[in-house]
């Protein structure tokens, strides 16, 4: 299907001149990255934007550096940049797992981390681990520049916390400073390319503090804080692993769709939990399964 919406197009060559032109624009203006949602957005008319301004050409948003004691994303760095970069494998591999799941080889060629969650739909891959490393959002707009903590990020279905011409100028992930283990699972497909149907991130650190995630089972990627707070601070058992399951229903909201119905949804949910926690914490001790490896 072709696309039918009329449209301006710009081509920004520097952050400046982006802030300038969606500034003036207003609030009917998209940013092109990677494009691989919005352009099918535009193609089923889901979105009716009056100016699209393409930042491809700024080359210095396509960094993935280490800045003092975080890892730092620039808006330009694909998914498939996160699975080449020894500096992700080597300090943050959940963010390598988690990129591998993503869609197909050529959508992770395009698609922009970034990207994936200003799109901010409910089963964004990135949402759930960025949530538990607690990286943040800077951006720059036309009142200067300010830092969002990814927590404050999504405010709906598809809805950002970002406001009128401003654009994202990367993520900063703090590394962790003691040994940790992190594991992303995702139910999907299992031929072919898929949204998840449902996802969960959780991460433990050396005194066994718990960070939890959940996609695609609420209108936006959360935190599971009464879980976390169950876990935190106790040695995993199959008893404390039963009383996080039971949390599960209060921790998620999924819906029947195209893809699963709720119920399968929060059993599944269930049993990643249970699947996730055995793993990270065995990463953790230096004996669980390789980042990469599939539990689901």
């Amino acid at each position: 299907m072709a696309i039918a919406h009329q449209f301006a197009y710009h081509k920004a060559a520097t952050l400046d001149e982006a802030v300038e032109v969606l500034t003036r624009a207003g609030p009917n203006a998209r940013v092109l990255a990677g494009g691989t949602d919005l352009v099918s957005w535009l193609r089923d008319d889901a979105v009716h934007p009056e100016l699209v301004v393409d930042i491809k050409a700024i080359d210095s948003l396509n960094e993935i550096s280490v800045e003092g004691d975080h890892l730092f994303l620039g808006p330009l760095v694909t998914f498939t940049d996160l699975l080449v970069s020894e500096l992700v494998r080597e300090r943050l591999p959940i963010l390598y797992e988690m990129a591998d799941t993503v869609a197909s080889p050529g959508i992770r060629n395009r698609a922009t981390v970034v990207g994936n969650i200003c799109s901010a739909v409910p089963s964004c891959d990135a949402g759930p681990t960025l949530l538990t490393v607690e990286a943040s959002v800077a951006v720059v707009g036309p009142d200067g520049a300010r830092t969002i903590p990814i927590g404050d990020w999504f405010v709906g279905p598809r809805e950002t916390a970002l406001t009128t011409g401003e654009v994202v100028t990367g993520l900063s992930i703090p590394i962790p400073k003691s040994p940790h283990g992190a594991i992303y699972l995702k139910l999907q497909r299992y031929e072919g390319e898929d949204l998840s149907q449902a996802g969960v991130t959780i991460l433990v650190t050396a005194d066994d503090v718990f960070r939890i995630a959940f996609g695609a089972v609420g209108p936006v990627p959360s935190r599971a804080p009464e879980i976390e707070s169950l876990l935190s601070g106790k040695t995993l058992s199959d008893e404390l692993i039963t009383e996080a399951q039971a949390l599960v229903p209060g921790a998620i909201s999924p819906i029947t769709d195209m893809r699963a119905t709720k119920e399968y949804r929060a059993r599944i949910c269930e049993v990643m939990l249970e699947r996730g926690l055995r793993a990270a914490v065995g990463r953790r001790d230096g004996h669980g399964p390789a980042y990469g490896t599939r539990l689901i």
